[in-house]
């Protein structure tokens, strides 16, 4: 393990507007050794997330920002590599906040196992892992949808997006997805069984809310934010349920946040709005797990993860959550399953 060198990403800087080069520092350290309670993974996979944008920034939110000089908060997937805690043992396969390395001291109370055989790695950090987790509770505990109601989710392809409408289906919905260019929607509708889908960049969306949801909107599942989160606004059903997951379209502002303009649509509808953050429901993640586990054995829900390579390739990887070129999960692979 000494001979062996660990390369990480640190933020070097508070980014204005998209993440650049020089807001992060490269480093290559020794690979650490466990102290007591802990453990050294190998680290396989990492999840990248929109959410990533605003660990960046100063100021008070759900989470602690990310100091700098400090490695970029991440969810990964990695194999024990040294153990000093009991019950953890070289070559299982844990979950846990990693961070943009290539191998992670960690406290072993702060990672859960993962069985390689129960599905796909990959997977495990998609569907089974936060995203799927963050689409599960909030859509149905914050959302509540019933059978027969219109379900919209913005940033459908996406890692998040694409779960909701899926569930929404399972639960007896009409989903609806917002997504942006012809493939994207086309693969919403063809494989993931949305009853339609809206291409924000071509189509005018607040005509196509109207026209595919006549009765309004009784869930909007909003990770975009801005111009989208007002049309849908617009086009509320009476008792509708507004889920603020995320705001993308916000994120890289170099001016302030926008907020939304027509929000007294709330108060005509006798509509809410609220926000939630899936670390609020950690103690049901297994709950959610094994039912969406059961989902994809019987073929009712489909993953799919954008996978790419090497830890060096982060900063511009990390780009592709802002210029829409995912599909489905994205997710870095820094080392080898084995």
């Amino acid at each position: 393990m000494e001979t062996k060198k660990n390369r990480q990403f640190r933020l070097a800087a508070r980014p204005v507007g998209l993440p650049k080069d020089t807001d992060w520092e490269s480093t290559v350290e020794p690979i650490p050794s466990p102290e007591a309670g802990e453990i050294v993974v190998e680290v396989v996979y990492l999840s990248l997330d929109p959410a990533m944008r605003g660990w960046m920034n100063e100021g008070r939110s759900y989470i602690p920002p990310v100091g700098i000089g400090e490695v970029m908060r991440a969810v990964g997937i990695g194999r024990v590599i040294a153990s000093a805690a009991p019950g953890f043992a070289i070559g299982d396969y844990v979950t846990g906040p990693f961070g943009i390395q290539q191998f992670a001291r960690i406290k072993a109370s702060d990672v859960q196992k993962v069985d390689p055989n129960l599905a796909p790695l990959t997977t495990q950090l998609a569907v089974l892992g936060l995203p799927g987790m963050t689409a599960y509770f909030g859509l149905l505990d914050v959302g509540k949808p019933q059978p027969g109601n219109t379900v919209v989710v913005s940033g459908a392809a996406g890692a998040v997006g694409a779960v909701v409408g899926q569930i929404a289906k399972i639960k007896g919905c009409r989903a609806v997805g917002i997504a942006g260019g012809a493939d994207k929607c086309k693969w919403l509708v063809d494989e993931l069984g949305f009853d339609a889908a809206i291409d924000y960049k071509n189509e005018d969306v607040a005509k196509r809310l109207r026209a595919e949801c006549p009765k309004g909107l009784d869930v909007y599942f909003d990770n975009v934010g801005g111009d989208i989160l007002d049309a849908a606004l617009a086009n509320l059903a009476r008792r509708a349920r507004v889920v603020i997951c995320g705001a993308v379209s916000q994120y890289n502002n170099t001016t302030p946040m926008r907020g939304p303009k027509n929000y007294l649509s709330l108060l005509v509808h006798r509509a809410r709005m609220e926000g939630f953050v899936v670390f609020d429901y950690a103690d049901r993640y297994a709950e959610a797990a094994k039912e969406m586990l059961g989902w994809i054995k019987a073929g009712k829900l489909v993953s799919r993860e954008h996978v790419v390579q090497g830890i060096e390739s982060f900063p511009r990887q990390l780009l592709k959550l802002f210029s829409g070129e995912n599909t489905g999960k994205l997710v870095l692979q820094v080392g080898d399953e084995r």
